[in-house]
């Protein structure tokens, strides 16, 4: 048994993958899914804000990507919003303060149903977290989870439509998160009735020594019938990921100054 650390790559068939956009962009993604058997569900992954760092790598994303597929039979679905640069390559298009994203959103969720990824959900993370409830309740979603949702770009009529839709809205919200905390989070999103708020004691807006708490949290919900927490060591062969390209990315992702 080796220890899963924070840049181990447990094994799953990974592919680049390109999406189109109806207004005409090709962004730049990665599809992880599991190495021997079919998925038993599918996240499709909003990255934080692009001017301030977040991009397909953002670690929560990475860490989803390398781990979920051999240890909870997920397929993990990341890519570079417009103007959106990672290892991986540049999206096609300009940041467009969460307007012609919805083209991406649209573009994403077209590309996991076309290919018959399971259980779809969306995982929006901060700026993420907008798009998905503005662009994200759509029929080929089951639902959505959002980490760190500040609520800056969504409006209450996007809360509207998935309070109408039913279907399931979990909101994980960092206790000394530096947009909205979890008191606040629980009235704002009181306008989803069905809404599920969890404060994480401790854990700050970056997730930043919490992403394991984050994927158990994720797991528990799109493939309930996986144990939680999971493991923390592997028994098979393990790869190591050089996070080193984002050291100055991780914090400067949400350098700007809160609401």
């Amino acid at each position: 048994m080796t220890a899963i650390r924070a840049n181990s790559i447990l094994p799953a068939r990974r592919q680049d993958i390109e999406l189109h956009t109806a207004d005409g962009l090709k962004l730049v993604g990665e599809l992880a899914l599991p190495a021997d058997r079919d998925p038993v569900a599918t996240l499709i992954c909003l990255h934080p804000l692009p001017t301030h760092g977040g991009m397909m790598d953002s670690h929560v994303y990475r860490k989803a990507a390398w781990r979920l597929p051999a240890l909870a039979g997920i397929a993990v679905l990341r890519f570079n919003s417009r103007g959106t640069s990672s290892v991986r390559g540049t999206s096609e298009g300009a940041f467009d303060h969460a307007v012609g994203e919805r083209f991406d959103v649209a573009a994403a969720i077209e590309y996991a149903e076309f290919h018959e990824l399971p259980n779809r959900w969306l995982v929006g993370w901060s700026f993420g977290t907008d798009l998905a409830l503005k662009y994200g309740c759509d029929p080929a979603v089951a639902g959505a989870i959002l980490l760190s949702p500040p609520l800056r770009f969504s409006k209450p009529e996007d809360l509207a439509v998935w309070a109408q839709s039913g279907r399931p809205v979990t909101a994980l919200v960092p206790e000394h998160d530096d947009y909205l905390r979890p008191a606040e989070a629980t009235e704002r999103f009181a306008a989803i009735p069905h809404a599920e708020v969890v404060g994480v004691p401790g854990a700050k807006h970056l997730w930043v020594g919490d992403a394991e708490t984050v994927l158990d949290e994720i797991v528990r919900r799109v493939a309930p019938e996986v144990e939680v927490p999971l493991p923390k060591d592997w028994p098979g062969p393990m790869e190591y990921g050089d996070a080193s390209a984002y050291a100055d990315r991780t914090v400067a992702a949400f350098a700007d100054k809160p609401r």
